[in-house]
């Protein structure tokens, strides 16, 4: 590129003697489209449109396909048109996340900072007509959503959530669940994110109340260093919503209905658990409302084919990690052979490799005996011992054999399959028996 003419001419510059400094690179004030808008400009206008053009490249970021659990869950969740909270220390990364989601996925972004607000900016303000008496007194929503709802769709993004105080937390319950302001309803276009701190990490911050934290699916938002590194380098993870398979949503729904009616009838005491503590109230836990979306999670997650893990961020967000880990293992469950099947022909039976897998059929097929006594049905069930002491682990077959063999009626003729399974039976007790011998002696000493 030719050097430009410097700005200053000799109107503006003092005549003398030729500038003895060397020359050097052309400066970037005084060639390019800036000095050519500017030329003559002796302000600080240029500068800040130098600046500005430098804000512009670093600004320039591009997403490439990356696997992120976390973003899965997010964009999975918000497909299923579920509210969201992310929860992080301050500078992880919740804002920018969101704001690259909704640039990604072309929706407008709405950010109102909750504890900025009245809780009457959530339930609107009352606007006295003509004739109160006849026409009542409607309550007017905030600029905001009445924006949203001319765009018929967007990403409205609550943020600071734990930093609300109690009022407007309440006020923020019909806003979360029935998308309603005021007297306005919010279409079904829009998706509501939120963001919060812990209370240890937020500036005066709350715990949140039970009733908010029960609407909301909770992920944890945490940092993972090699996706640090390459967004700063201008490459972040691209943000898209799962692509449901149309063949699988039957499936899908008969899945997840399934697996939670399961679970449920089977624990009743799982559908609804109000935590002890105030710090988990305002977090994940089990009650109807968040087994509802647990159901719907399940559902898109299925027909999404998405894997384990982020199907583990969604379910433990919803219904904590207790009531949440016992959902995740009886899925495993839901495809284990039927107790029955294995009864009526052990010979040809195959077992799970997994232990617990292993373990949890072996149970249910002495639970059958057990619920069902008959000499061949027992007959059977000591047949698939022995055939899970030749296929896998013997120390898996100790206690059905144990209990198994409690069920014998008088008149019973013993199997002699009994005798292959005595040896690992006995080892196992007498190792059972050295660890309790140890135990004591440890005691012993202290």
């Amino acid at each position: 590129m030719p050097t430009q003419t410097p700005i200053a001419s000799s109107e503006t510059r003092p005549s003398g003697p030729a500038d003895p400094r060397p020359s050097g690179p052309a400066d970037p004030r005084t060639s390019g489209p800036v000095a050519d808008v500017h030329a003559g400009d002796q302000g600080d206008a240029p500068q800040l449109d130098v600046a500005q053009a430098l804000l512009g490249l670093l600004g320039e970021t591009a997403t490439e396909p990356r696997p992120d659990p976390q973003l899965e869950a997010l964009t999975l969740t918000v497909s299923a048109d579920l509210p969201v909270l992310l929860w992080g220390e301050p500078g992880i990364g919740k804002t920018a996340a969101l704001t690259q989601l909704a640039t990604a996925l072309d929706l407008p972004l709405t950010t109102v900072i909750a504890s900025v607000h009245e809780p009457s900016d959530f339930s609107g303000l009352p606007v006295v007509g003509d004739d109160p008496a006849e026409q009542g007194i409607p309550m007017a929503p905030p600029d905001w959503a009445v924006r949203l709802v001319r765009a018929g769709r967007g990403l409205l993004f609550l943020d600071e959530l734990s930093t609300a105080p109690p009022a407007v937390q309440a006020a923020l319950l019909r806003l979360v669940l029935e998308r309603r302001i005021g007297a306005l309803q919010l279409p079904p276009g829009v998706r509501i994110v939120a963001a919060a701190n812990p209370r240890s990490s937020a500036a005066d911050g709350w715990e949140l109340s039970p009733p908010l934290a029960n609407r909301f699916v909770h992920l944890q938002w945490t940092h993972d260093h090699e996706v640090v590194v390459r967004g700063l380098g201008g490459t972040w993870p691209r943000a898209t919503l799962p692509r449901l398979a149309p063949e699988k949503l039957p499936e899908a729904v008969d899945f997840a209905r399934r697996a939670v009616c399961g679970l449920l009838a089977a624990r009743p005491s799982l559908v609804h658990q109000l935590p002890s503590s105030e710090t988990r109230r305002g977090g994940p836990w089990p009650s109807p409302r968040s087994w509802e979306m647990t159901l719907r999670l399940t559902a898109f997650a299925t027909a999404a084919g998405v894997s384990r893990d982020v199907l583990s961020l969604l379910v433990r967000g919803t219904v904590g990690d207790g009531p949440g880990l016992e959902f995740l293992a009886g899925l495993d469950r839901m495809d284990l052979p039927d107790p029955e099947d294995l009864l009526a022909d052990p010979a040809a039976a195959t077992l799970p490799e997994r232990g617990d897998l292993r373990q949890a059929v072996l149970d249910g097929v002495v639970a059958a005996v057990r619920a069902r006594p008959d000499k061949s049905r027992w007959d059977a069930a000591w047949a698939l011992l022995v055939n899970a002491l030749e296929s896998g682990p013997p120390d898996l077959v100790v206690v059905p054999a144990t209990t198994l063999a409690s069920l014998r009626e008088p008149g019973w003729e013993v199997p002699a399959s009994i005798e292959r399974l005595a040896g690992a039976v006995s080892i196992s007790r007498r190792a059972d028996d050295v660890a309790a011998r140890t135990r004591a002696a440890t005691k012993a000493r202290r």
